[in-house]
């Protein structure tokens, strides 16, 4: 089972959006509050907050972490990693009211989306991250996702896995290849076609099938694909909107194409070579989650170090063979491609873990929908989805 496929469509009025969204003065935290007294000298402990499914395990014991371990083992750090975010706004909920009235909120590090870290960073409930100690952060963080517009310079987020929103369709069931976002609307797969049903998921994949550059998209844009997506639901093109449900319908047959993350489809592959992903000819979207380290955390220096630990190539390759979404961290390619074990080996020539050159090119990281923009945009879009 994906991580992924335990992610929840979001609602009109999940935890976070209001409050974001509105601006609210009191949740704003100023740079010179953000930082509490660091422990890490003396008390070698933190605390990891993460997705479920989204980190290596032994084959003969799920408790244990391997790469985790090997942290511990060699900076003598112990880590208490817990699986409890399940869902952004969720997860926003259950530790904003802690961060805007400057309170701790018992973790050294999570894990979230770029769309709700810009949210964290416009809060200013991050703390920036000292890159001086983190030389491998800066050596060999992936240039593509150096400085996306909610974090310029990466100074209060770090990619944790990275990530590719675009089109999964069944080949053979299809009977043609798929190449561009408008070959959804094709006859031939009316009431065939799944969106996603997240406005942060879908839209940018929409956009891009129009022509847009999402790095600087416009309201007109947001607009236009409303009104167009809104034909489509009415003249049932489009069977449904989806959460990561669309693995199923995609995997029985029940759905020809559709949006997907490329993880998902790494991993439906190994049961069905049929299955393909495809970057459309107008661009898909990068995305990914990132860690970050909250306001007064105890622990802010073993946070940085744990974060290094996972730019190390050879770390950063073996949590690659296990999650199957995109490395921040280019050069373990190089380390797997050595690999003698073949299977490892094969990863390295995935276009999906490591996009070639002629992927990237049609790749771009979309602009976060500002806070003045969100709750407008998503009250219409979940009208549209029946959210």
């Amino acid at each position: 089972m994906s991580r992924r496929s335990l992610l929840r469509a979001l609602g009109a009025g999940a935890a976070g959006a209001t409050l974001a969204g509105c601006g609210v003065p009191a949740a704003f935290v100023e740079p010179g509050e953000r930082a509490g007294h660091d422990r890490s000298a003396t008390d070698h402990t933190l605390h990891f907050a993460n997705w479920p499914l989204y980190i290596d395990t032994d084959d003969d014991d799920e408790s244990k972490r391997p790469t985790l371990e090997a942290f511990s083992k060699r900076t003598g750090i112990s880590v208490t990693y817990t699986e409890e975010i399940n869902d952004n706004d969720e997860f926003f909920g259950k530790i904003s009211p802690a961060l805007m009235n400057h309170q701790q909120t018992g973790r050294d590090l999570i894990v979230i989306s770029d769309w709700m870290a810009a949210r964290f960073v416009r809060l200013g409930w991050v703390q920036e991250m000292d890159r001086a100690k983190q030389p491998n952060v800066a050596k060999y963080l992936d240039p593509q996702l150096r400085s996306p517009a909610f974090d310029e310079g990466r100074l209060h987020s770090v990619p944790w896995q990275s990530g590719i929103t675009g089109i999964a369709y069944n080949r053979a069931k299809l009977g043609r290849e798929i190449r561009s976002t408008n070959d959804l609307w094709a006859d031939d797969l009316r009431g065939r076609v799944t969106l996603l049903s997240g406005l942060d998921e879908s839209f940018a994949l929409l956009m891009q099938g129009n022509g847009v550059d999402i790095t600087r998209w416009k309201s007109d844009d947001f607009h236009e694909i409303c009104e167009q997506t809104q034909k489509r639901v009415r003249s049932k093109h489009i069977r449904r909107f989806t959460g990561n449900d669309y693995i199923k319908d995609l995997a029985t047959g029940d759905v020809l194409a559709c949006q997907a993350y490329s993880g998902d489809v790494i991993q439906l592959q190994a049961d069905n070579p049929d299955i393909e992903f495809v970057v459309p000819e107008e661009g898909a979207e990068l995305w990914a989650e990132s860690l970050m380290i909250p306001n007064l955390a105890r622990h802010k220096r073993n946070a940085e170090r744990l974060i290094d630990h996972y730019y190390d190539p050879e770390v950063a390759a073996e949590l690659a063979t296990w999650v199957n979404y995109v490395c921040p961290v280019p050069a373990a390619r190089d380390v797997l491609a050595s690999s003698k074990d073949e299977e490892a080996a094969a990863l390295a020539e995935d276009p999906l873990i490591f996009p070639d050159d002629a992927m990237r090119e049609r790749l771009a990281i979309a602009r976060d929908i500002t806070s003045e923009e969100r709750m407008g945009f998503t009250k219409k879009w979940n009208s549209i989805v029946g959210l």
